[in-house]
């Protein structure tokens, strides 16, 4: 993939031809499958801090959330930058 970066021509391609942009939904299941690994560590350590399980749960659900959202439109963003395609 990064080999296909440095040779790819400058010339400009459409969306559907880009062959290393992403479709929103791609996005949406690797922040799905990263916040999932995530918040089990959040929950281990918020279990291993506090000892009380309903704390680390509240702790890995609000950060699952609010993480997920936050990646999901940094992937985005780095998607729209041209710089390294």
């Amino acid at each position: 993939m990064i080999a296909q970066m440095l040779l790819k021509s400058k010339e400009k391609t459409t969306y559907k031809e880009d062959a290393v942009g992403e479709k929103p939904i791609r996005s949406v299941a690797k922040a799905l499958s990263w916040r999932v690994i995530g918040t089990l560590d959040t929950l281990v350590v918020s279990y291993i801090l506090t000892g009380e399980m309903t704390v680390a749960a509240s702790i890995a659900s609000v950060d699952f959330l609010t993480k997920m959202v936050l990646y999901f439109f940094h992937e985005r963003l780095w998607n729209s930058i041209k710089w390294g395609k």
